[in-house]
């Protein structure tokens, strides 16, 4: 594994109806959901581990924790950033932050952060993990 702290990665993303708290059932607006925020987050961690682990390997998320700060209508562009900051052998945890783009309001260049939090995963065998959960299914 080639794992170190300071790995990073930013997914972009354009708000679209089927984001909404409307759609994921976590509320009655149409405005990015806060589990889709979630979702983001975790894909841009993902990401920034894409080509570090070693093969058969992957990772599952354990815990999150996440402050969403600022609507964000459909259409809105997002930049979701991941950073590993701390690394304790299986486990990982990243920083993110969910900003606008272009922004919204404000002077030129101002970031609006819609979002922020931590993501940990942990890293496992997939086949493994595949075939414990096969087994407790049963």
């Amino acid at each position: 594994m080639g794992l170190a702290v300071g790995l990073r990665a930013t997914v972009r993303h354009v708000v679209t109806e089927a984001d909404t708290a409307i759609e994921a059932g976590s509320g009655d607006v149409p405005v990015l959901a806060t589990p889709r925020m979630l979702a983001l987050a975790e894909a841009a961690c993902v990401a920034a581990l894409e080509s570090h682990l070693d093969a058969g390997m992957t990772s599952v998320g354990t815990a999150v924790a996440l402050e969403h700060r600022r609507a964000s209508p459909v259409g809105t562009e997002l930049e979701v950033e991941a950073e590993l900051t701390d690394l304790a052998g299986r486990r990982l945890v990243f920083g993110f932050i969910v900003r606008h783009r272009p922004p919204a309001a404000g002077p030129a260049g101002e970031d609006l952060v819609a979002g922020a939090g931590t993501v940990e995963r942990i890293v496992i065998d997939r086949a493994e993990f595949l075939a414990r959960a096969g087994a407790a299914a049963r």
